[in-house]
């Protein structure tokens, strides 16, 4: 098994990073490897709504989110970190997310998600919630922990004092290794869920 991890924070090392080691150290001891990408830092552009990944199968702007498609299509289990700029989630993430979400056709039911936000005081929970969206719009269940997966720290290195916070991302790598393993199992009996076929509307008169 194998989750991927994105680390949407400008400083490779800074506390979004500190929270995620936290939870890959768990994962180790779980049998479950890990990878890190560190995203923050890079020139990602947003999506321009050209629609050409529909015909190419891949976004139009060959970059970084590309090269992540297929680390995305076999994992078993994302977890995405993000630092908190006013109330909402780096924009450089988001950017990146919104193209490889959107651009990638696979299959993402069943694959499951996990956001983890840092911050010095305010503003975690509308950032968790922006990016768990990304997984609930796709058929990824969401795991959680023993609180909103959130950590908290200004300069880099002061989340390694929030206990509460690490033990936060503690609990939420268990429950993700535990709902990972459950699902393969599942998939291995029943299978996954039947899926309708597609019907989408707009609400124009």
């Amino acid at each position: 098994m194998k989750v991927l991890m994105l680390n949407g924070s400008p400083r490779a090392k800074g506390n979004t990073y500190i929270a995620l080691h936290e939870m890959e150290q768990v994962f180790a001891k779980e049998g479950i490897e890990t990878e890190i990408l560190h995203i923050g830092n890079k020139d990602i552009r947003g999506c321009i709504a050209c629609g050409s990944c529909r015909a190419k199968g891949k976004c139009v702007f060959d970059d970084l989110v590309n090269e992540t498609a297929s680390k995305f299509e076999a994992c078993d289990g994302l977890v995405v970190g993000s630092p908190v700029y006013y109330a909402s989630a780096n924009a450089t993430l988001v950017a990146f997310l919104t193209r490889l979400f959107y651009s990638t056709s696979f299959d993402k039911t069943m694959k499951v998600g996990a956001s983890v936000v840092a911050a010095r005081r305010g503003g975690l929970s509308s950032t968790f919630d922006e990016l768990n969206k990304f997984f609930t719009i796709s058929g990824m269940p969401v795991a959680s922990g023993q609180y909103w997966n959130s950590i908290h720290g200004r300069e880099a290195g002061e989340a390694q004092q929030d206990v509460e916070g690490l033990q936060i991302m503690r609990t939420l790598a268990r429950n993700m290794a535990f709902l990972m393993k459950s699902i393969a199992l599942g998939k291995a009996e029943y299978g996954i869920p039947e899926k309708e076929p597609s019907r989408q509307m707009n609400f124009i008169r």
